[in-house]
């Protein structure tokens, strides 16, 4: 639950670099004055307990109301800065009234003043007075009146907190502050030399490149050094995760990079990641260049996977892990930094050897990491905590995204938002008396929304003005009775709350990048619809991200057509594509279209026989491990349910819905080198990608779908959006992503220069040129027609049911 004290997080924008060494030749290290006051001035526990912060919109209105309000001579967002020692410390005071000698720290929240931890107003009155130093100096002032101003954005009303202060007595806080940290900050200083001088010496952690990895890591140096973004296109088994970690981290030293993100969809990748950082380390140890590298890597989990006591809340009052989390810190985090790979093992070790929160634990470490390795959301997301560090502390970043080809879907869910009728029922039913009316309102303004709805599926071109002020009016109520009642919030309540705020922020920013639709219910009886605020192009919300980053390296093996992922994600006009040629020979791999056999929805009851006779054929002429990929969960079932009962001597298994991790990995050890026998699975699902089964544990792979999204109502309208947008509809909302799955599927078979295999690719429609278009180069398709033919494949006579297949309507 975001609660940064309860005040904005758009405060954190106000303050300069922190933790970043100055290029002159004495250097400084450069703090900002928050993080100054934050490594020594905050204490006691860790508290979470719900208390509703404005938003950063919110937030930077607040400020801009309360200085409105004052006199001519008002100066706001002064630039201060100061030194002691070798530290710099620099910053933006809020504002300063000449007339009145008064300098303000403005701090937005909500609710009830007297709710704001003690700890954390102690922290803002530590900003205050380090600012008031640092204008006495700048000014030659003897004394000064230091304001705090909380304003509350819901009534709009100000506090004044306010005492008076010598230069002398704010000087020697100043000081004794800076007193603490410049033990820490030295050792921060010695740690980026060391860092450097590793970095500077490393070498490749192999006796050579693979063939294609020496251009994959030569395109990820050169876009550090001229700081551009890079879209490398590399072909699965070359090692894309060492080709990009290693370049960049070289390029570290000379391109002043404060961090390297290594951002990844899967938890697949942040392992092959660390294990990427791993090798380096070994090797640079065993170089004898250093002792050790001095680089320090950390990963990033999500909070449900870290947390230690998910019964209990996130406050000292709750939890013990939270009680002191704030004392406690400091000697956990200098503990935790003696390592240079700080996995989650690692931190959960340290964390629970001082007693503190694993997770939270791991926030702050974010701070002091050289590397971080992560989730996309963690950069991405509305509230993404890697992109706020960066931003508040001018960071200069260097960005990997793995299998970059995810981040598409992955951000357009991170930008949607959903309103369903019954969460709304649930918070109705669990409310208070209090809040009753007003989500009595919002019902019935949602019911207006669809009333004269005659269809299940409706968009709109705009969310209408009395619905969103209906949801406005009942956050802000929501959000007032639980700013007074933060404990025992009905778990109803709070769940459609933070659903609705979600929806109100997209609502703000609504456009040509996203859907309103409505989805009536119809399990309610016309009493209720779904509402979506659904994004279908990311590059609005991801274009400041890359902008932000010093360099940004984007690799995948299927990137093509790259103007698509160009246009999707926002990517600078000035990004570089590279497509790295393929190790591999085209005779390593037999890729076979079988053009007599459609597997259109229309046509699955006659696909069937054939299917299973081509697996059973190829079986018996080379046995051995083969994935099968099918578009649906029925018709996967189908299909190796007609294989069990007419060739039931061949070994199968199958990916079921909501396989948990053991199941996963049940289905993957079927794989081994002197084993045989299909395995079933879903295009697109968690065997279609980032697996890797080498030599004989797969040796060919059998794709019986295009992997197009279903035709329905809700991909023809993004269909026509892109069309709109990009004049290519058909193809951005259908081709390019289902062919995308089948290559990444076709992808398992090789994985090394040694490897040998089959992929079947059937369905007519794979051998139409716009289609074989988007196939890898180095594949040569040869083109198959079974014995058994299925009926001519003619458009079929109009029928009641919808045409799930409407792409490629035209006859073969």
């Amino acid at each position: 639950m975001r609660n940064p004290g309860n005040t904005s997080t758009a405060e954190t924008g106000t303050d300069s670099a922190s933790g970043a060494l100055s290029p002159e030749a004495d250097p400084k290290y450069q703090v900002a004055v928050r993080a100054l006051c934050e490594f020594t001035a905050k204490c006691g526990d860790l508290d979470l307990r719900f208390t509703p912060a404005p938003s950063a919109r919110e937030g930077i209105a607040g400020h801009t109301l309360v200085t409105s309000r004052r006199g001519g001579s008002y100066q706001s967002e002064v630039t201060l800065n100061g030194q002691f020692g070798h530290l710099a410390v620099k910053g933006r005071a809020d504002g300063y009234d000449p007339d009145l000698n008064q300098l303000e720290e403005i701090k937005t929240y909500r609710g009830d003043l007297a709710r704001i931890p003690e700890n954390h107003r102690q922290l803002h009155w530590a900003q205050a007075k380090v600012y008031g130093w640092l204008l006495c100096q700048k000014l030659g002032l003897s004394e000064l009146k230091l304001a705090l101003v909380y304003f509350d954005v819901g009534t709009l009303e100000e506090t004044v907190l306010s005492e008076q202060h010598s230069a002398q007595s704010l000087q020697a806080f100043f000081e004794g502050l800076c007193t603490q940290f410049l033990e820490w900050s030295s050792l921060e200083m010695a740690h980026r030399k060391a860092r450097n001088a590793s970095l500077q010496a490393l070498s490749f952690p192999h006796m050579d490149f693979r063939p294609g990895q020496r251009a994959l890591a030569e395109a990820v140096y050169n876009s550090a050094r001229s700081g551009r973004c890079v879209m490398a296109q590399a072909p699965t088994g070359i090692g894309k995760t060492q080709g990009t970690v290693f370049p960049l981290l070289k390029a570290m030293p000379a391109q002043r990079l404060d961090k390297v993100f290594f951002l990844a969809a899967k938890a697949s990748g942040r392992s092959l990641a660390l294990e990427a950082f791993t090798r380096l380390a070994s090797h640079a140890a065993g170089s004898g260049h250093h002792s050790e590298h001095p680089v320090r890597v950390l990963e990033m989990v999500a909070r449900d996977k870290a947390c230690e006591h998910p019964d209990k809340a996130c406050h000292g009052d709750s939890c013990p892990l939270a009680k002191g989390f704030y004392d406690r810190l400091p000697q956990a985090r200098r503990n935790l930094l003696e390592h240079t790979l700080v996995d989650k093992a690692a931190t959960r070790q340290v964390a629970l050897a001082h007693g503190v929160c694993p997770y939270y634990l791991s926030q702050d470490a974010a701070r002091w990491a050289d590397v971080v390795v992560g989730d996309y959301n963690y950069y991405f997301d509305q509230s993404a905590l890697l992109y706020a560090l960066a931003q508040a502390n001018d960071w200069r970043v260097g960005v990997l995204v793995d299998e970059a080809h995810n981040l598409v879907e992955r951000a357009r869910q991170m930008y949607s938002a959903e309103l369903d009728p019954a969460s709304l029922a649930s918070a109705r039913a669990q409310a208070p008396a209090a809040l009753k009316s007003t989500l009595g309102r919002l019902q019935r303004s949602w019911e207006e929304l669809h009333r004269d709805q005659e269809v299940p599926y409706q968009t709109h071109q705009e969310v209408p003005r009395k619905f969103t002020m209906a949801l406005l009016q009942a956050n802000a109520e929501m959000t007032e009775h639980m700013a007074q009642h933060p404990t025992g919030v009905p778990p109803a309540l709070q769940a459609f709350y933070f659903e609705a705020l979600q929806f109100s922020r997209m609502a703000e920013v609504f456009g040509q990048h996203s859907l309103f639709d409505i989805t009536l219910a119809p399990e309610l009886a016309g009493a209720g619809a779904t509402l979506c605020l659904r994004n279908v192009l990311p590059a609005p919300f991801l274009a400041p991200r890359f902008a932000a980053a010093h360099c940004t390296a984007l690799f995948s093996a299927t990137l093509s057509p790259q103007d698509f992922y160009k246009d999707m994600l926002g990517l600078p006009d000035e990004t570089v594509f590279i497509d790295v040629p393929a190790p591999f020979r085209a005779e390593q791999l037999s890729v076979q279209v079988v053009r007599n056999v459609s597997t259109r929805f229309r046509h699955r009851e006659q696909s069937l026989r054939p299917l299973a006779d081509l697996i059973a054929a190829q079986y018996a002429r080379q046995p051995g491990n083969y994935l099968a990929f099918f578009s649906s969960y029925d018709y996967l079932e189908q299909a190796r349910q007609l294989l069990a009962d007419t060739h039931p001597h061949i070994p199968q298994w199958e990916q079921t819905r909501r396989m948990d991790e053991a199941s996963r990995d049940g289905f993957l050890l079927r794989f081994r080198q002197e084993s045989g026998g299909i395995g079933f699975a879903v295009l697109g699902g968690s065997f279609g990608e980032g697996i890797d089964l080498p030599g004989k544990q797969l040796i060919g792979a059998f794709v019986a779908t295009l992997g197009l999204p279903q035709v329905n109502e809700v991909n023809e309208e993004i269909r026509k959006r892109m069309d709109l947008l990009f004049g290519d509809g058909h193809s951005y909302a259908y081709i390019f992503p289902g062919l995308r799955k089948v290559v990444q599927a076709a992808g398992r078979v090789i994985r090394t220069p040694e490897d040998r295999g089959v992929v079947y690719l059937i369905d007519d429609r794979f051998a139409r040129p716009e289609v074989l278009a988007l196939l890898p180069s180095w594949w040569k398709v040869e083109f198959t027609t079974l014995a058994r033919r299925q009926p001519a494949l003619t458009k079929p006579a109009a029928s009641a049911e919808p045409d799930r297949d409407a792409p490629f309507t035209t006859a073969s």
